[in-house]
Order: structure tokens, then sequence, then C-alpha cells
């Protein structure tokens, strides 16, 4: 994963206007504050459960192979280093990642129609219907999660949590020419 400048300084890394970093001490804004410590509740809480969904399908896909899957069904046959650049990871990675899932049937592996040295990834049928399983229980589980709320409130909650994984992304992804 790429470096980033030490996120204690008083400046956003990548210079927003505006994006600051709070003081140390006492005079820390409780809302910084609040949101860093239930984004830590949240991470520990959601790898206890991985989210994974309610029912039979509960647990049974870890995040790996779920987002591959997911990535692969959003894109189609797609080759290793495409793929992992998508997903902000290296090939390296990607191909380990995705080794067990060949071997699950889940995803099938061919060599590129121009360039045989390359791989094409592709989500194979049982891959989709597993895929599809999972994401069933996993909204499911959200709709659990989110009984009680108003459709508005989900819509705002899906909103706020797209902006600050989009912003999570952009803080990890490669710094470019200054």
């Amino acid at each position: 994963m790429p470096t980033h400048p030490d996120l204690t300084t008083d400046s956003h890394p990548r210079g927003a206007p505006g994006a600051t970093v709070p003081a140390q001490g006492d005079d820390v804004e409780p809302t910084f504050e609040t949101l860093q410590h239930q984004v830590a509740l949240f991470a520990r809480r959601a790898e206890q459960t991985r989210l994974g969904g309610v029912g039979q399908a509960r647990n049974s896909m870890d995040r790996a192979a779920y987002l591959l899957l997911n990535r692969l069904d959003q894109e189609g046959p797609t080759g290793v280093k495409a793929l992992a650049a998508g997903m902000g990871i290296d090939s390296s990675t990607v191909t380990r990642q995705v080794a067990p899932l060949v071997d699950a049937g889940l995803v099938s592996r061919t060599s590129h129609p121009e360039d045989g040295r390359a791989v094409v990834l592709e989500l194979s049928a049982r891959g989709a219907a597993r895929l599809a399983q999972v994401r069933a229980s996993r909204r499911a589980l959200m709709a659990l999660l989110t009984d009680g709320w108003s459709d508005a409130e989900r819509e705002t909650f899906c909103d706020l949590l797209t902006r600050f994984n989009e912003a999570l992304s952009d803080l990890h992804a490669p710094l470019g020419p200054s």
C-alpha cells in the first residue's frame, strides 16, 4: 500500500482547503473524537461479524473473495493487472487471492485472446450464483441492522458512508507527480 504523509500534521496530505487535523489535547473537537472512536468500533465489529449476512450464507465468504467476485461481476472478464489496478492492490495479491476462487470453481482463468501470456479472470456461473446468495444474505443483514430507520435515513447513511469510503480511497491512492 502506498505511503502517505504523516496524518498528524495540521494540513490534509493532499492540501485540500480547510481540511485540517484537530489539535491534540483538551480542545479536541468532540465530533472528530466521536468519529474516530465509532470508526474503530465499526472496524472491530465488522471484522468480528465479517458483515457476512444472515442465514446459510452468513460468514461464508471472506472480504477479499467478495470484493474480487463483485468486481468481476461488475466489470466482466478482466486481466489480472486491470483487476489489481481497479481494486487498488498489486497483481501478486490478486493472483494469490483468486487462486482459491479458481480452485472452488467460482472464477475461471483463461489466456488472453491477443496475448497468450496474460491471464483473463471471469466470474463462473457457480461464482455468480454464490455471489448472488451472499449479496442477498448481506442485504438481509443490512435490513436487520437498519430496522426502524426511515428510507431517508438509510439513503443518507449510504451517501455519507460512500463519501467516507471515497475519501479513504483518495487518501490511499498513489500520490501523483509533484
